[in-house]
């Protein structure tokens, strides 16, 4: 007859300690107590149980803490790097939406929670596309830590519902947009800030932070290589938002000489900034685009009372720039493109759709392909 492998302690119980897949802060392998008051083979039994669940990396850590204390602390911990708004979205979800679960203890977090997250702001169909990305990221982060079982992010992430939502359509530059800029009676400042999003399409952002060490006038190129973001009225400097976003990029001619003409003049490091040579605030680029639209607008014709050119944005520019490279395929590649923008291809693939879309001439193409 075989030996036992475990013996019964004076308690009356077989007892163990295994490792449960996870590990303490020093490194160290964290190991659980097993029992059994049935025999040292069910105690054997519930550790190949055990080590079969990490083999399947569904043990988890037994654990009271709850789904809204781990949400506030994921983003202490994990998110503590990223950009000031992408920190504030997050922020908002946890502190505001969030709380629909209190008091539900993480590892008792159900799909149904999920859907009554989703369904608490159904009428706000951005709300929900950001509670849903919030939620999801907790869970794998849970996973990650052991809180949970690897299966759990799809039993409870798969399958909800969510209100359809269309994302605000991006434009171009209209024609009369494009007229006004060479004929509006900007500064030097504002000149160059338009010519810069115009000419080499860059974020509001990136071009905020550009300095003189930035131009190379030489070879008609300008280098970006980080940005800006505003904390409340305060400017603070970030990396670019992707690796893609370290770049350096063409200027049009017209761009070099307004450059040519206006660095000399800069009291400071930095291209833009307030009256106090000091870098520019959030109020003090506020102004300054408003300025920057009311000149187009007097240029179009428009005044106070009468607005020809409205609703323009930095971000209008960036989309133009992409847009008119976009015209340019097959002579430049949207992979091409799309290191000038400091994006992913995937971007500039949908804005070359909507021009395809915008050429296409489906009945001359299929009488002249299907012509008998």
């Amino acid at each position: 007859m075989a030996k036992a492998k475990y013996t019964k302690g004076a308690d009356g119980y077989f007892t163990t300690k295994t490792w449960d897949g996870s590990y303490n802060q020093d490194g160290t392998k964290h190991r659980v107590t097993l029992r059994s008051k049935k025999s040292s083979a069910d105690l054997e039994k519930q550790v190949i149980e055990l080590k079969a669940k990490i083999r399947n990396g569904d043990a988890v850590r037994g654990s009271d803490t709850l789904f809204c204390e781990y949400a506030a602390e994921w983003l202490e911990t994990y998110k503590a790097v990223r950009s000031t708004n992408t920190r504030k979205m997050y922020l908002n979800i946890i502190t505001h939406h969030f709380p629909v679960l209190e008091g539900i203890r993480l590892q008792d977090i159900r799909k149904l929670h999920f859907q009554m997250l989703i369904n608490s702001a159904i009428d706000r169909p951005r709300i929900c596309q950001q509670i849903r990305l919030t939620f999801r990221q907790v869970i794998r982060s849970a996973i990650s830590d052991h809180l949970l079982p690897e299966s759990a992010f799809r039993t409870i992430c798969e399958g909800i519902e969510l209100p359809r939502y269309k994302a605000k359509e991006r434009r171009p530059l209209t024609d009369l947009e494009k007229k006004m800029i060479p004929k509006a009676d900007f500064s030097p400042m504002e000149r160059t800030f338009v010519y810069i999003l115009y000419g080499c399409g860059l974020r509001r952002g990136e071009a905020l932070a550009l300095r003189k060490t930035d131009i190379c006038l030489k070879t008609a190129e300008l280098t970006v290589r980080q940005a800006f973001e505003f904390d409340g009225n305060n400017p603070s400097p970030k990396s670019p938002k992707s690796d893609n976003g370290y770049r350096t990029v063409p200027m049009p001619p017209y761009l070099v000489m307004q450059l040519k003409n206006y660095m000399p003049s800069i009291p400071g490091e930095y291209l833009f900034h307030n009256q106090n040579a000091r870098i520019m605030t959030h109020t003090g680029y506020t102004r300054m685009w408003q300025r920057i639209v009311d000149k187009m607008n007097a240029a179009a014709g428009g005044n106070k009372n009468i607005r020809v050119i409205f609703g323009l944005t930095a971000h209008i520019f960036r989309h133009n720039y992409c847009t008119e490279l976009c015209y340019q395929i097959p002579a430049i590649s949207t992979k091409k493109i799309a290191q000038l923008l400091g994006d992913d291809e995937k971007m500039v693939l949908e804005v070359y759709s909507h021009i395809v879309d915008e050429k296409e001439k489906a009945p001359d193409v299929v009488a002249k392909a299907l012509a008998l």
